[in-house]
């Protein structure tokens, strides 16, 4: 699509805040107006709209992506995403630590056991790690204590949260990273650790580079969204 705006702008509205076009509210995918709560997200969401040239490339958008998603209620699939979210709970990679090499254990350890204690802390739910290759069965109280914040959350936060689960691999990373206990650069360490660590040993080749790069991408995303959301007026 053609640039068909001049300037991307913030307008006060009921029910919080609208992005516009040249003074004109713009719609989500579902033809909604794109009302967020917060002049922040809408002032970050209009500056991508802004940043645009000449053609609209929705890709360099992430921060209108989520908010659309979120508006249109997940295209009618707000109670599967949740139950997908939850569920990474139940075989998190941050539970799952190496028995060897000992550099390897010490890190994981390092990076990984502070969120499992905030975790524990912020919403009662201990999960239990293991070396063995198979999955440990969670404890159901901790299952259930995750399950029901994550299912609580409104659209503006499950959706970010949906994403950076999804790429981390990890309820706890994605939770940790959503409520502002890690930044995007601690989330990727985390949700990295073991590639960097192979990487340092092997190397890293153009794909791997380049597949690292958009997880980056998407943390940060995340990361400015739930910021707006949390520090916005």
């Amino acid at each position: 699509m053609n640039r068909f705006y001049k300037t991307a702008g913030v307008a006060e509205v009921d029910q919080g805040f609208s992005v516009v076009l040249d003074g004109r509210p713009i719609r989500s995918p579902a033809r909604q107006l794109v009302q967020v709560p917060t002049r922040a997200l809408a002032q970050a969401i209009a500056d991508e709209w802004d940043a645009q040239g000449e053609k609209i490339d929705s890709r360099a958008m992430p921060l209108m992506r989520m908010a659309g998603t979120a508006i249109d209620d997940l295209a009618g699939m707000r109670d599967l995403t949740a139950d997908a979210v939850a569920r990474y709970a139940e075989t998190d990679m941050v539970c799952f630590w190496a028995a060897e090499p000992e550099r390897l254990v010490q890190r994981q350890q390092a990076t990984w056991r502070p969120l499992l204690d905030w975790l524990e802390l912020r919403f009662d739910a201990r999960l239990a790690v293991t070396s063995a290759i198979h999955a440990q069965e969670q404890p159901r109280a901790a299952l259930d204590a995750l399950r029901a914040h994550v299912t609580a959350l409104d659209n503006f936060l499950l959706v970010p949260l949906s994403v950076a689960t999804g790429t981390a691999g990890s309820l706890v990373i994605g939770l940790a990273l959503v409520h502002g206990r890690i930044d995007a650069v601690q989330a990727f360490d985390a949700a990295q650790l073991d590639e960097t660590f192979q990487i340092e040993e092997w190397g890293e080749d153009d794909e791997a580079t380049r597949r690292r790069a958009g997880i980056r991408a998407e943390f940060a995303a995340v990361e400015r969204f739930c910021r707006a959301i949390r520090d916005g007026v």
